[in-house]
């Protein structure tokens, strides 16, 4: 419950427009821990130095919610520069996409954008070995980009195309099991947004059992499974778990966020684990940097230290 508490705190303060305007404007020094650049340059750079270590890289151009079918075709001509400049640099195009940012709920010539430009995007993918991770948002978004998931996957095959189930949502065991004909490749969460009681559990203990069943469930069904998590102790559960199970590693990866925990980055793809880091970069930087301060005290310390100068 405190880190609950503490999350919801800073989501608050963080969504004050005068906060927001001042880290918008003296931030940027601090969010690059967290964020690779501005640039398509930036992240390609950034891949290429984790891939020296045996670490992949997930590639996230921040953006969310426009409000216009323009903005969001320009969000998406810009990933598809990614793919090809990624492409081009030798990397394999694994790229992650919040389907507001490509134009989800707007409809035009009779379909939503969003779906048409995740279409857009993975037919100029899946040439060159590329991936699409549908990245999962608030509660209310949940039933239309799973059912674009789908559609997607039926389309393209789950080898191409994934999506992100979140561990401290109520429904989330229910969407694995409706999920499961498609075979599907999933990263799980515990989810970063701030939720409602009635919507979302809101004790650590219980998301962190939930998270666990979720990824062991989707391993025993044989799918490829995205462990998303700093925690040494799920991480550690997991290891067991596949070697009692008899899980081959190629099933799996251990996904962890840019410039956070890079040692275990490094430790796991030392031991021959499959190791990924989710690597943002763009403009858009504010909102993710929020939550990532929210997800742990530490994190929050680091910005006042290098706000203040302590």
């Amino acid at each position: 419950m405190i880190d609950q508490i503490y999350r919801k705190t800073v989501l608050t303060v963080a969504g004050n427009k005068a906060v927001e305007s001042v880290m918008r404007s003296r931030g940027w020094g601090l969010a690059q821990r967290f964020v690779a650049g501005h640039q398509a340059d930036d992240i390609i750079q950034a891949v290429k130095d984790l891939q020296k270590d045996g670490i992949g890289g997930l590639l996230d151009l921040l953006g969310e919610f426009v409000d216009s079918p323009d903005t969001a075709n320009a969000f998406a001509e810009q990933i598809l520069s990614l793919v090809d400049q990624a492409a081009a640099a030798g990397i394999q195009p694994y790229i992650t996409v919040k389907l507001s940012g490509l134009g989800q709920g707007l409809t035009v010539d009779g379909e939503d954008l969003g779906l048409t430009n995740a279409r857009r995007i993975l037919s100029r993918a899946k040439p060159h070995g590329g991936f699409l991770a549908l990245d999962m948002e608030d509660h209310p978004r949940v039933d239309v980009t799973l059912a674009q998931f789908r559609r997607l996957v039926e389309e393209f095959g789950h080898h191409y195309v994934g999506t992100v189930l979140q561990s401290y949502l109520h429904r989330t065991e229910k969407d694995l099991a409706d999920l499961a004909d498609l075979k599907p490749n999933l990263r799980i969460v515990k989810g970063a947004y701030l939720e409602p009681e009635s919507v979302a559990m809101q004790d650590k203990a219980d998301i962190n059992a939930s998270y666990r069943r979720l990824v062991y469930a989707n391993l025993k069904a044989g799918n490829y499974t995205n462990v998303a998590s700093h925690d040494d102790g799920i991480i550690d559960d997991v290891k067991m778990f596949v070697l009692a199970h008899g899980i081959p590693r190629d099933q799996f990866e251990f996904q962890l966020l840019y410039g956070v925990r890079r040692d275990l980055q490094k430790q796991l793809a030392s031991e021959g684990y499959r190791v990924r880091a989710y690597i943002p970069y763009g403009d858009d930087w504010y909102p993710y940097f929020s939550r990532r301060i929210a997800e742990r005290p530490s994190n929050a310390l680091f910005v006042l230290r290098g706000m203040f100068g302590g």
